[in-house]
């Protein structure tokens, strides 16, 4: 089930920091970019979120977008990953899985329930603008992307 053009799912889930952020108060201020990530463990989740860690204060800043990364594990094995990779977003933790499999989905793997990787931007009207569900692990859209998109007006910026 696709989820471009809906309303978002809403959510609210513990982060690195402890402090739990919701979809709702992050699109108070602007739109919001829903990402989600497989598991503590993965490369190709490590490497999209690092491409978002270095676009996200300029998205803050300049466009009052709220980046929202969520990861199917419990929040200490969000804090290491966090930190092994130097990130400065706070990951979302949604061990259980009840959020993401409202957006993308969940599979079990041989990790344990993970998340479909996929990136959403929700706008502030809490309406998915922008929908990419992974059809394999390295099937990403990047920090930098999303960036464009949001400052054309959500349309692609690289098409015609």
């Amino acid at each position: 089930m696709s989820l471009q053009g809906e309303q978002a799912p809403g959510f609210s889930l513990e982060t690195t920091t402890g402090e739990e952020r919701s979809l709702a108060d992050a699109v108070e201020d602007g739109p919001a970019v829903v990402l989600v990530n497989r598991g503590h463990w993965c490369s190709f989740c490590a490497e999209q979120l690092q491409t978002f860690s270095e676009v996200e204060y300029d998205l803050w800043f300049n466009d009052d977008v709220t980046v929202l990364p969520i990861v199917t594990d419990p929040v200490g094995d969000l804090v290491e990953m966090r930190d092994r990779y130097d990130l400065s977003l706070q990951l979302l933790a949604d061990p259980d899985g009840e959020v993401t499999e409202q957006y993308s989905g969940t599979e079990q793997t041989s990790h344990g329930l993970t998340g479909i990787a996929a990136t959403y931007v929700v706008d502030e009207d809490g309406v998915v603008q922008y929908e990419q569900v992974a059809d394999h692990p390295g099937d990403r859209t990047y920090g930098n992307w999303v960036r464009y998109f949001v400052r054309n007006g959500y349309q692609d910026p690289f098409s015609g």
